[in-house]
């Protein structure tokens, strides 16, 4: 039987079923807080007020991040409209865009079936197709520094013409400073980390004479330098926020609240590279022992991933998708190993992923029982079909796998990956009803049937991250400056810090006949009761109440 990477039908059914698949998913769900929503409105208010330098947040300057996904965003709503697949479209792209050249970069280097294998474990890993679905900023910062790495490994190559050695050079720069506009100087200081642990670890000191920093150095400033340029013309704050608190502080300090202990990224690693985690620990080690003369990919790539999840786990400031950028190198090096590793390697990878899967089919049912309160009890319950589904789909891909691991190893790593992509899809879809309930979307109906154009609506000692992309407007912070506390310090005019001086403007609104909407934080609800401000509950959760100060609305006349 032809093996399954040399049949082109095979493949670009495989690649057209797989695209269809994952942009499909992109659609499946509302945005959750704190990150989809966030971004998602940063983008929806770029594009509406055409400002394209000075990024905010809820009207409010927000400084954390460089634009790139939000000008990207915002280019989406203008092509497509404003929904939830467009604000993931950014993400999405990026997602499939570093499979596809992390698998042409892996075939230029170690021939077809590791090219094609390398698509087929990275794009099944579960925190890289997760997070391809998910609008947050760390899927396009791994992306840019994905073209970085594959494009130094192309240009680097032993077989590679001065002249395509600088072309791919060029893009390696472009990558970095795509990078930098992702997320900040990271994207410069961690490839150029590693490209100097190489050089120490490999001794290739001419390396650096083939790096066309002549070219590429300018290409670097040109992408980067033009936005750094005019927003801190615009905001002379910036630079010290940016530079200052959100790298160096972020990096050495617990100032953003995100500590972790220094092994909270292990377990993130483990699950998230599954289903190729039996194999992980002999795809490093070999990548290790192997030595070449010249240049050395897999060493580079060991270095890559090694050392940026050093970076990070002895950072102050940890989330489960900062190791993302390791993924696309690890997912080289297994294919790598894959070439060379034993029926036995095989049986107990799938046999291990048949195992999870087992635990999850019996676990899956006892999902309600995470439920913190009567209210989403049901909401948990809900997840336990679509739990038993992914459950069912790995069992029967790591069954498959161990029938097909000695006579057809492409069809068994195929089945592994196949099984893997859709188990995390299955496991998306069923987030919706707990989604919804966190974005609080459930209340749109009754929010916007008391709203009108003019009408003031404030978030009362919290902020929603999901609800004003959804309503298309900003609100009135109280009492909560939340992680915009930089912003509303240029900008004070755009908050009430008290809760003194919304309660008299809220009374007097209601005075004068001006209908106000509040979303409330439940305890403030009291508080306000207590006060007797003039209320009605036009919705509530646990995690919120909405209000209005219209206690009785006019008759028409």
């Amino acid at each position: 039987m032809t093996e399954l990477h040399k049949s082109k039908a095979a493949v670009w059914a495989l690649l057209l079923l797989f695209s269809i698949l994952w942009f499909y998913s992109l659609d499946m769900r509302t945005l959750v807080p704190t990150d989809e929503g966030r971004y998602a409105e940063m983008a929806r208010e770029m594009f509406a007020t055409g400002d394209w330098i000075t990024t905010r947040l809820n009207g409010i300057k927000y400084f954390e991040k460089p634009p790139l996904q939000t000008w990207m965003t915002a280019l989406a709503f203008h092509a497509f409209g404003i929904g939830e697949w467009q604000a993931r479209l950014w993400t999405g792209l990026c997602g499939l865009f570093g499979i596809l050249l992390s698998a042409y970069t892996a075939r230029r280097l170690f021939g077809e079936r590791v090219g094609f294998n390398t698509g087929l474990v990275l794009g099944s890993s579960l925190l890289w197709v997760g997070l391809g679905h998910f609008n947050t900023l760390d899927m396009g910062l791994a992306a840019m520094m994905n073209i970085a790495l594959c494009s130094l490994l192309i240009a680097q190559r032993k077989d590679a013409t001065p002249a395509e050695s600088r072309r791919w050079m060029l893009a390696c720069w472009a990558g970095m400073g795509l990078a930098v506009l992702s997320k900040g100087l990271i994207g410069l200081v961690l490839p150029g980390a590693v490209l100097v642990l190489y050089t120490l670890f490999a001794r290739d000191w001419a390396m650096w004479k083939r790096l066309n920093f002549a070219g590429g150095v300018p290409l670097f400033l040109a992408i980067t330098a033009p936005w750094f340029i005019l927003v801190s013309m615009k905001n002379p704050e910036f630079p010290h926020f940016f530079f200052i608190h959100e790298h160096f502080e972020r990096f050495t300090t617990k100032v953003h609240h995100r500590t972790g202990p220094w092994h909270y990224f292990i377990p993130v690693l483990l699950l998230g590279i599954i289903p190729w985690l039996a194999m992980l620990p002999q795809s490093l080690w070999h990548a290790w022992r192997e030595r070449t003369p010249g240049f050395q990919p897999k060493l580079m790539l060991l270095i890559w991933a090694v050392f940026i999840f050093f970076f990070f786990s002895i950072s102050n400031s940890k989330l489960v998708s900062y190791i993302l950028p390791i993924f696309p190198a690890l997912a080289i090096l297994i294919a790598c190993y894959l070439e060379d590793a034993s029926r036995k390697v095989l049986l107990i990878n799938a046999g291990l992923i048949a195992l999870l899967s087992t635990v999850g089919l019996v676990l899956a049912p006892r999902f309600a029982s995470l439920a913190s309160s009567s209210y989403d009890k049901p909401l948990f319950q809900a997840y336990v079909p679509w739990a038993i589904a992914a459950g069912a789909v790995g069992l029967a891909g790591g069954l498959l796998a161990i029938a097909w691991a000695k006579r057809r190893r492409d069809w068994s790593f195929a089945a592994l990956a196949i099984s893997s992509f859709l188990l995390v899809l299955l496991l998306i879809a069923g987030h919706e009803p707990l989604g919804r309930y966190k974005a609080g979307t459930e209340h749109l109906a009754a929010i916007k049937a008391e709203l009108a154009p003019d009408t003031p609506v404030y978030a009362v000692g919290l902020y929603e991250q999901a609800l004003p992309f959804y309503l298309g407007r900003t609100l009135t912070l109280v009492e909560h400056a939340d992680e915009m506390d930089f912003g509303l310090q240029q900008e004070p005019q755009l908050w009430i810090p008290s809760y003194e001086t919304f309660a008299a403007k809220w009374s007097a609104e209601a005075r004068a006949g001006k209908k106000s909407l509040a979303i409330v934080r439940p305890d403030m609800l009291a508080k306000m009761q207590k006060d007797n401000l003039p209320i009605r509950i036009i919705a509530q959760d646990p995690r919120r109440v909405i209000v209005t100060n219209a206690v009785q609305d006019k008759p028409a006349s």
